[in-house]
């Protein structure tokens, strides 16, 4: 008897998250792949799908641009997460604040002042120009977009990598070394592979915005690097093909889904100290 009650306390608890869970994520889903294979009347079509062919270029761009933020992401943030992780809980506190600080303005505001920095006769060429040199022409370019992704997302890297260096068992490390190993060999065959978790949570949380971007390809780039993430957004506000807008949509949560199980794969194993 009490069994039961505890199941129909623990279901009416959950009510209201499978509520939530059905009308903003079920739902979404359903008129996403709905749009994806109809047109504007309604009936069946697979047009939507066979025109996203003339769009591989720009998904591969997109996945391209994605993985060059994510490494950048990754080699900036583990380091800056084990110097963190091994300092005092007052020091880490406040490292951890700074860090989060950025994201506590909006994010076009962080947007536009990578425009005013960037810009033909932004800071940075001000600052050269007065030193005798050049200018240099960054606004509008490829790498500028990359950058705006890496400054935007690398919290979202250093937070999961710190959270499970700052609890990993320090008799681990002290073992490793026991057994003769250096710094290096340390960070190596202990910290790296039981951080992990955490570095597959921020590949994951730093690589499906940087793909699924849009306005720092358009304020950075110029609009002369579209990203898929632009093109959907056209889809919507500007040319009102929800179908086309839709399957787009769908090929992109698919490429993120089988991205997201590939790490997730790769990750499977891992998380244990090889001496």
């Amino acid at each position: 008897m009490m069994n039961n009650r505890a199941l129909t306390r623990a279901r009416f608890i959950a009510s209201p998250y499978i509520i939530w869970a059905a009308l903003f994520i079920i739902a979404p889903l359903i008129f996403v792949i709905y749009y994806s294979f109809t047109n504007a009347s309604g009936a069946f079509t697979l047009d939507n799908i066979r025109m996203l062919s003339k769009y591989l270029p720009t998904f591969l761009r997109s996945i391209w641009f994605g993985i060059a933020a994510t490494l950048i992401c990754l080699l900036l943030a583990f380091p800056v997460a084990y110097i963190i992780s091994q300092k005092s809980d007052v020091i880490q506190r406040t490292m951890v604040l700074l860090v989060m600080l950025p994201m506590w303005m909006s994010f076009l505001i962080r947007t536009y002042s990578w425009m005013a920095i960037l810009q033909d006769t932004g800071i940075i060429n001000s600052f050269l120009t007065k030193l005798g040199i050049d200018p240099v022409h960054m606004i509008n370019t490829g790498p500028a977009v990359i950058l705006g992704m890496v400054y935007n997302f690398l919290p979202y890297m250093i937070l999961p990598i710190y959270s499970v260096m700052a609890k990993l068992d320090t008799s681990m490390t002290e073992a490793c070394q026991d057994l003769g190993g250096n710094r290096l060999t340390v960070i190596r065959r202990c910290i790296i592979p039981m951080s992990m978790p955490g570095v597959v949570s921020g590949i994951t949380m730093v690589f499906v915005p940087s793909v699924s971007t849009f306005y720092i390809s358009q304020k950075l780039g110029g609009g002369s690097f579209d990203l898929i993430g632009d093109v959907i957004e056209r889809q919507f506000q500007q040319s009102y093909n929800y179908n086309l807008g839709a399957s787009l949509s769908l090929v992109l949560m698919i490429l993120i889904l089988i991205s997201m199980a590939f790490m997730n794969k790769f990750s499977s194993g891992e998380g244990e100290m090889v001496i």
